[in-house]
């Protein structure tokens, strides 16, 4: 049974102590054929790893189970890290983010941010640096099981798919800490769900299911728990075993649609297009198109 609204509001060790019976299930098992990245030793809060037949998927998965995966400084400072080393791969040309199957994040980390003040958050910039999340170039596909509350559910729409399963919650509860939510939730959420939706979930501090996300726009598909992380291991696969330059450029276009008017997007998606053009991948998957066969990608 899921632990009550008022435990996951307290700071993370709190949350996990009140759920004293519920076993916290063990790190994901590493997929078949997965291997760990170079720097995949320097991680305190993160299991970062290569998976896929081609190793060209990079899997990160958000590993601080005693606290639901509670977004603590650490841990963002060590994802934006995660994610550099996986931009900068050019073997990978997709990325998978996950938690657990108990929690994909269960908010921020309410203990740090308890005493600061407006000088403290203004002059610093508090949370700005979560945006890393939402410019990677490479395609993210958020896989969600369990909790993403307040900023678990804003980090999983900085990704550009979402995957759930079936038993994931989402929610944007800050209303009930007398604050709102500092990382996009506000402005994602009302754009993939609608107003309404937004506002009664905001408002309310309400969550919704995995199937109610669905029917609303914010996720894309739902899959059995113990199926999700394979299921969005395939689609990054399919995805990377694309150009990975014109996976890039596509992105580009599409996240063009929320930041401005059809005119003005259309204007953008024209002239990206035309700069496939340019490349050598454009030549090849028409010339292979034409030639009946499978184009062979370059990146380039």
């Amino acid at each position: 049974m899921a632990a009550p609204l008022r435990a996951l509001l307290r700071p993370a060790a709190a949350a996990a102590a009140a759920l004293p019976r519920a076993r916290l299930p063990p790190p994901l098992r590493a997929p078949r054929g997965a291997r760990g990245c170079s720097a995949g030793a320097a991680f305190q809060y993160l299991l970062v790893q290569k998976t896929g037949a081609q190793k060209n998927v990079g899997l990160i998965q958000l590993n601080r189970p005693q606290a639901l995966n509670a977004l603590c400084e650490g841990l963002m400072a060590e994802l934006r890290r995660a994610l550099e080393t996986m931009e900068s791969d050019p073997e990978v040309g997709a990325i998978v983010l996950t938690g657990s199957q108990k929690a994909f994040a269960a908010g921020a980390d309410i203990k740090e941010m308890q005493n600061k003040t407006f000088q403290e958050c203004y002059n610093s910039g508090f949370l700005a640096g979560w945006d890393k999340v939402s410019i990677v170039r490479k395609p993210i596909i958020a896989a969600v099981n369990g909790y993403a509350l307040g900023g678990g559910c804003e980090l999983a729409m900085m990704c550009d798919i979402i995957y759930a399963g079936e038993k994931a919650q989402f929610g944007q509860p800050e209303i009930l800490l007398g604050t709102i939510p500092g990382a996009g939730g506000t402005q994602r959420l009302t754009r993939a769900v609608g107003k309404s939706l937004a506002m009664e979930m905001v408002l309310t501090g309400d969550r919704i299911s995995a199937k109610e996300a669905k029917e609303a726009g914010l996720v894309s598909k739902v899959y059995p728990v113990e199926k999700l992380l394979d299921a969005a291991i395939a689609c990054a696969e399919k995805i990377a075993s694309n150009s990975k330059l014109v996976a890039a450029i596509a992105k580009e276009s599409v996240n063009a649609a929320f930041e401005t008017t059809l005119t003005e997007g259309n204007r953008t998606e024209k002239r990206l297009f035309y700069a496939t053009f340019a490349t050598s991948d454009r030549k090849e998957g028409m010339t292979a198109f034409v030639e009946k066969r499978k184009a062979n990608f370059t990146d380039s």
